[in-house]
């Protein structure tokens, strides 16, 4: 008897701990319980492993993408959202609190948050949707053809590797050493490094890479690469990009140029990217999870999909600073140029 009331004790205190964690509770739905909902309408649990730009856009395009299907927040969706905020423990926290809600489905946006969400879900019934997801087989969520390893699919945000080197080329002709910065608990990181690595040499760069195990150890990993380096190159590594503002201050007193993985992070101070649209990443997201709420399809029938299309972003009043110019190729082909800083 006593060690069945030590057993509920324990799990009260789970309950409790989830409930204060960063859940935002106006977009929290009263009566949020997924499956005893009404014919026809759902309940979604999106948890994203940090924030910054780029994964609140692929929240933003995700709800875009099931609107475009019919399924609309606050007339059949009610939404559970909350916040890792790069912590793994927090991550499968917020999924047993999903769980415990009874959602009719969980999207994961991240690599990490991803995988916590499967593991959860994977002996449930209920499906799992991912965006920003940058290698979904090295993750462990399909297989070597693309497809699920059990009720999970979504997007992938591979980086368009050869086409950041030769923008980089061509902004710095004169240029050898390219650092980046990366989480070695990320493995969407690991094989970004490693596809760098190996295009690299054809376009006269060499790698220098420096891994992180959390955000305190990047200031002086930052000051460490930044005397090693002609330029960094940002990945859309989520444990790097938390702390982005701090890593561009650090590089800009050094002169030293700054390349995004998107439009967020040029918009906050990388000098140029050759980057996804995230809005339009989580679109996609959104109508592949609509097909399976529908029942059109099963998540496990559904390969992923990767969005292939870059484009170049600039922030003209970096480059300015930094004595470098645009040039007219890029330039006149810009899906967006920004002539200042924005505060993140």
């Amino acid at each position: 008897m006593k060690k069945n009331v030590k057993m509920a004790m324990a799990v009260m205190a789970a309950l409790a701990l989830v409930g204060c964690s960063s859940q935002k509770p106006a977009e929290t739905a009263a009566g949020a319980g997924g499956k005893g909902d009404k014919e026809g309408s759902y309940t979604i649990g999106i948890g994203q492993f940090a924030e910054h730009g780029s994964l609140d856009n692929c929240r933003e395009g995700f709800l875009a993408g099931l609107a475009e299907e019919g399924i609309i927040e606050g007339e059949n969706l009610t939404v559970l959202y909350d916040n890792a905020q790069t912590d793994g423990g927090t991550a499968s926290q917020i999924m047993a609190n999903f769980l415990a809600n009874d959602v009719d489905m969980i999207c994961g946006i991240a690599t990490p948050i991803a995988q916590s969400a499967y593991s959860a879900a994977k002996d449930t019934d209920v499906p799992v949707i991912y965006t920003a997801v940058t290698d979904p087989v090295l993750a462990e969520l399909a297989d070597g053809d693309g497809m699920p390893v059990g009720e999970i699919t979504g997007t992938s945000d591979k980086l368009p590797v050869e086409k950041q080197l030769e923008m980089i080329r061509k902004l710095l002709p004169e240029a050898a050493k390219i650092g980046i910065l990366y989480s070695t608990s990320e493995v969407n990181s690991m094989s970004a490094i490693e596809e760098y690595k190996a295009a690299a040499p054809e376009y006269g760069f060499e790698i220098v890479e420096s891994g992180v195990s959390s955000t305190a150890d990047i200031p002086l990993a930052t000051d460490n690469l930044l005397k090693k380096v002609d330029c960094l190159n940002n990945l859309t590594d989520n444990t790097v990009v938390s702390v982005l503002p701090m890593v561009l201050d650090k590089a800009g007193k050094e002169n030293i140029p700054v390349f995004g993985s998107e439009i967020e992070q040029v918009k906050i101070g990388c000098l140029a990217s050759m980057g996804l649209d995230y809005v339009s990443l989580g679109k996609k997201t959104g109508q592949m999870a609509a097909q399976v709420l529908k029942g059109e399809k099963k998540a496990s029938e559904m390969k992923f999909e990767v969005v292939t299309e870059a484009s170049f972003y600039g922030n003209t009043a970096v480059a300015e600073k930094l004595g470098v110019t645009f040039p007219e190729e890029l330039a006149s082909s810009a899906a967006g140029l920004f002539d200042e800083v924005v505060a993140d």
